[in-house]
């Protein structure tokens, strides 16, 4: 029975998932080798092909296709089978699947999967730490932490903690460049903007009302460490998070830029899929995140 090569369709779902073998076996944690024997044993004991592989690309085959949708619904079944008896004993347990943008899943999330993996040795967790918005049901995420506002409505979503993102430059930018004193002023200036699109709309609150400014980047990142990084090098003016950026201003090695407008509030947010029941793992670990995060996040502001 193929239920006996459940590790084989596990890897064969994530391969999936991930787009490629070698993504795969980063996020298994497991070797190249494996994850491609693992396949090969699969498609040998179907007698089918289930993927088109190419040095470029990967598209799963009309087998492959099917299979793949029987696979998906398979291990549903298994992990709700899991969860279901886990809760009936009130032990966390099980697999929890957790993504989080990568600076803030490295600096916060990380430290404290490991804090209550220890208090619950029974759950093993996957963190995937991405600044790109994953889509939870076809990565089979189990919570996303995400910053700012939230578009889809399907999901359920909890304030982890306020957070509020501030402009800043190294002094030595600002020494060359001047401090501006209105935020009109930032489309002269070099702009370190988070994304894919190189020009955004930059809105502050201040005392005559709300501004809302076009920058075009002269740097562009789709990684909040690099932005931080761009920042601390001289290199521009930084819209970023108090969170990631509150420990430098403290030490001079950033300064803030007009801090008498405010850029609209950004809170955290643990993003999860409903339904009429939300595994144990993850309602424990959401209330975790939140108790730990309000405590230490007052340390930022």
């Amino acid at each position: 029975m193929l239920i006996d090569d459940l590790p084989a369709l596990e890897t064969f779902a994530r391969i999936v998932s991930a787009g490629s073998l070698s993504a795969a076996a980063r996020e298994l944690d497991l070797s190249l080798s494996v994850v491609s024997k693992r396949l090969a044993h699969l498609e040998s004991r179907l007698g089918v092909r289930l993927l088109h592989r190419t040095t470029r690309q990967q598209t799963l085959t009309d087998d492959g296709a099917q299979f793949h949708a029987q696979v998906l619904r398979i291990l549903a079944e298994i992990d709700r089978a899991e969860t279901l008896m886990s809760d009936r004993r009130g032990t966390v347990g099980g697999v929890l699947r957790v993504t989080a943008p990568g600076e803030l899943g490295r600096l916060r999330i990380a430290p404290l999967v490991a804090a209550f993996q220890r208090r619950h040795p029974e759950l093993t967790v996957h963190l995937m730490l991405t600044d790109t918005i994953v889509d939870l049901l076809a990565h089979d995420i189990d919570v996303a932490v995400r910053i700012g506002s939230l578009a889809d409505s399907t999901m359920i979503a909890r304030e982890l903690a306020p957070n509020h993102r501030v402009l800043c430059a190294s002094s030595g930018y600002l020494a060359v460049h001047g401090q501006p004193t209105h935020p009109a002023e930032l489309r002269a200036h070099r702009c370190i903007v988070m994304g894919d699109q190189p020009r955004t709309e930059w809105r502050f609150d201040g005392a005559q009302g709300a501004v809302t400014v076009e920058v075009t980047a002269a740097l562009l990142t789709n990684d909040g460490g690099a932005a931080r990084t761009l920042a601390l090098e001289g290199a521009g003016i930084a819209l970023k998070s108090i969170w990631d950026v509150g420990a430098d201003l403290q030490a001079g090695r950033l300064v803030r830029v007009l801090p008498t407008f405010a850029a609209p509030a950004a809170p955290l947010h643990a993003v999860y899929p409903g339904g009429r029941h939300v595994p144990l793992r993850v309602r424990t670990f959401v209330d975790y995140l939140r108790d730990q995060l309000r405590d230490t996040w007052r340390g930022s502001a």
